[in-house]
């Protein structure tokens, strides 16, 4: 079986990290992975060795080469299914370009916002099956009119390896020049508006108030970068508030956190979620999309409603009151992870979804029937 992906995000961020993940478990299975991506993008180096990599240019919605250029790459490669991972262009110049060139398309669905009513019917037509990463998603796309046979749930996945080595929190906290004993709350999400940031930082009028070192590390970039350093200096938050940026040593890092947290309004399943778990820390994050299968309510963390900033601060005080509570959390959290969010079990489903499209179409080779 041969199944090109195509990745539109120039950055690896999650879900760039589980096409990486699925390459990686298909090609394991006998599945020869092609990848389309943009030129420059930061998962062609890492997918080299699980897929062949073709660079191009990808430039959103509006990139109307973007089809053609993806036709011509199916025309020269005749892989036996297209599988379109992203956003950003590749839902839309994706899905034409498998239809114009006969090749069975798949889309992964990795957001919970709802579509427009008109937008639906066309965009969905063009694919034979859409993947849902959460139960949370595959609802939305249920609701939006899709057919229950048309539509699965495959939850994204870690690896859990990295994240279970000892995480040494003293030197962390000096490489900061911080306490050994300051507590540290820890955010990783794109600097984007449906993540929640300002509730973080409303909410720590409260947090500070009982816990006044605490230290609040926020990873990741994207356009709300500049407006939360404002609002950081307008609070009077710059002593305890830092941006970190984009860090690609995340798993050294995540296990120094007391505590994550995760006030996101829209969210599909959340990876840094599942990545905190698997390294024992216990989480706060809000009941939206997909959240509440990463995170069990009193098992691994808490849960609150979205843009509920006071029932946030009372969680993340809550935990940070009680680190017994943040231990047994943590183990859970880990425990979880290891029992119902397996790699292994993200690269079956999906392959499970290829063969089932393609029996349906009757194009099953004698290769893909081998894998």
């Amino acid at each position: 079986m041969k199944v090109l992906h195509v990745e539109s995000g120039r950055h690896l961020y999650g879900g760039a990290k589980q096409v990486l993940h699925i390459m990686e478990g298909l090609k394991r299975h006998g599945v020869e992975n092609l990848l389309a991506c943009p030129t420059g993008a930061h998962i062609a180096t890492l997918a080299r060795p699980h897929a062949e990599v073709f660079e191009m240019k990808m430039k959103g919605d509006a990139d109307v080469g973007m089809g053609l250029r993806l036709r011509r790459l199916i025309a020269a490669q005749a892989p036996d299914i297209v599988h379109i991972h992203s956003r950003r262009g590749a839902d839309l110049w994706g899905g034409v370009a498998a239809m114009l060139g006969r090749v069975p398309a798949v889309l992964s669905r990795r957001v919970d916002n709802p579509e427009p009513q008109w937008l639906v019917r066309p965009k969905y037509a063009m694919y034979e099956h859409v993947i849902a990463i959460s139960d949370g998603i595959r609802k939305v796309l249920l609701d939006e009119g899709l057919s229950e046979g048309r539509v699965s749930c495959v939850r994204s996945a870690v690896d859990p390896r990295p994240y279970l080595g000892d995480y040494d929190k003293a030197v962390f906290r000096a490489g900061l020049g911080l306490p050994a004993n300051a507590p540290i709350i820890g955010m990783v999400a794109q600097l984007i508006r449906r993540k929640g940031h300002r509730h973080l930082l409303q909410a720590l009028d409260a947090v500070l108030v009982r816990h006044p070192g605490a230290q609040v590390l926020i990873y990741g970039r994207g356009p709300l970068e500049a407006e939360l350093r404002e609002v950081i200096a307008e609070r009077g938050l710059q002593g305890n508030v830092r941006l970190m940026g984009f860090v690609n040593n995340l798993p050294a890092v995540i296990g120094c956190f007391d505590l994550l947290v995760h006030p996101a309004d829209l969210e599909g399943l959340g990876v840094s979620l599942l990545q905190a778990a698997a390294a024992a820390v216990p989480i706060v994050a809000c009941r939206a999309g997909g959240i509440p299968e990463a995170v069990r309510h009193c098992l691994n963390g808490l849960l609150t409603a979205p843009g509920d900033v006071a029932g946030l601060a009372a969680a993340i005080n809550s935990l940070l009151g009680d680190a017994v509570l943040r231990e047994h959390m943590g183990a859970a959290g880990r425990a979880l992870m290891l029992r119902e969010f397996s790699v292994d079990a993200m690269c079956e489903g999906n392959l499970a979804v290829y063969r089932k499209v393609l029996a349906s179409q009757q194009v099953l080779r004698p290769a893909g029937m081998a894998a």
